[in-house]
């Protein structure tokens, strides 16, 4: 039984009918990313599922979706600040950035926030090296990116977000 296929039937239909049916390999990128919308990261039953969609080995499949900073197979807060600690960015101070970020959100890279909402990972080349420290910003189904960042810039979106789940909350 294909959990995968039957929560999420319709969407699949229409993902797999853009590729020809002897390229539905092309379709595991998207079918991660539904995957994990809900909850974040990918069940590893879900690679499984997913590999049976396509075609695919799960092998192929895991690797995928380990290679991109898109996928995850650990659950962790709401929203991950993913800040890009690659060489360019280093030199434009993202790791002194990082660490304050960290430092102001009471947690050390790789943790999450008491609330549950943010977990902070370093990460590599989000390509934006010219505008760096920057950081994407993964959460309830989208991606966002922010560039030319500094700590107080960067709380202030955190509190933004956090004011509007409290907000969602209490609707």
């Amino acid at each position: 039984m294909n959990k995968l296929y039957n929560k999420y039937e319709k969407e699949i239909q229409g993902i797999l009918a853009r590729y020809p049916s002897e390229g539905k390999r092309s379709a595991v990128m998207p079918l991660l990313f539904l995957a994990q919308r809900d909850s974040g990261y990918v069940p590893v039953q879900t690679l499984t599922d997913i590999a049976e969609i396509t075609g695919v080995s799960e092998t192929d499949v895991a690797s995928i979706m380990g290679f991109y900073t898109l996928f995850h197979a650990e659950p962790a807060g709401r929203y991950r600040i993913q800040i890009c600690t690659d060489l360019p960015c280093a030199l434009r101070g993202s790791e002194s950035y990082l660490e304050q970020v960290c430092d102001q959100l009471g947690i050390k890279e790789g943790e999450t926030t008491v609330d549950g909402l943010f977990t902070v990972e370093a990460v590599k080349c989000l390509a934006a090296c010219h505008r760096a420290p920057m950081f994407q910003l993964q959460g309830d189904g989208e991606i966002k990116y922010y560039e030319d960042q500094n700590v107080e810039i960067t709380m202030q979106i955190v509190d933004e977000i956090r004011q509007a789940v409290a907000t969602e909350k209490g609707a």
